[in-house]
């Protein structure tokens, strides 16, 4: 791997896959809000900023995504749904890393091996889910694997060697998590980007379009 760009690479698992890359002497592009006012809020400035990303990379990572957004907590009951909330989980955990794909084929090289892989979540998985709860974000994060499968079919046709994915890295004690993480054992940003390339860097083309957790291990849709 020699070039990577990585989206949402000021967050805590985004960053640390920056620092990790540059270790291994990859040559590393990032866009982050607060750093090129990449916000996936906001699609058309969105689009813009991406469309003036010039390729290819050997890995592209989506890291971006949120579990509160504008305050909203992940709900606890049906009772406790918001339109707006949920909205705004498809708008930032879906529709953005959505936008990204739209831009794979041109952000990945035509011949030789590449990886394009979005940060997901367990809870996103149908078969996985016994405890009911936290509805917007489920359905977004869910909605991401579709978008996920559905590209790597697309990406097949043009680019035989590209791997498309979606990644759970676990709990990681992020700000993005630090509410959320009660008893849950959780392992630092540098610990699940570490976990993560170790799964990018084994995965073939005949495994993309999937869904696995930070050892490797398939996740049921």
């Amino acid at each position: 791997m020699k070039t990577a760009l990585i989206i949402g690479a000021t967050g805590g698992i985004g960053s640390a896959m920056c620092r990790r890359l540059a270790q291994q002497g990859v040559t590393v592009t990032t866009l982050s809000r607060s750093g090129d006012g990449f916000d996936l809020m906001i699609p058309d400035k969105a689009e813009q900023v991406l469309s003036a990303v010039e390729g290819p990379f050997d890995l592209v990572f989506v890291a971006s995504g949120a579990l509160e957004i504008n305050g909203a907590a992940p709900e606890k009951t049906l009772r406790a749904l918001s339109a707006q909330a949920m909205m705004d989980q498809f708008a930032l955990n879906a529709v953005g890393p959505a936008m990204v794909l739209k831009h794979a084929s041109r952000l990945l090289p035509r011949g030789g091996r590449s990886v394009i892989a979005v940060l997901s979540a367990r809870v996103g998985s149908i078969g996985d889910n016994r405890l009911g709860g936290w509805v917007s974000y489920r359905a977004a994060k869910a909605a991401v694997n579709q978008i996920v499968h559905t590209s790597a079919i697309e990406l097949a046709r043009t680019h035989k060697e590209a791997i498309c994915v979606s990644l759970h890295p676990g709990t990681v004690k992020t700000a993005f998590t630090e509410k959320y993480l009660g008893r849950h054992p959780a392992v630092e940003p540098d610990e699940a980007a570490g976990n993560l390339l170790r799964v990018i860097d084994q995965l073939s083309p005949s495994e993309s379009g999937q869904f696995f957790d930070w050892a490797g291990k398939p996740i049921p849709w």
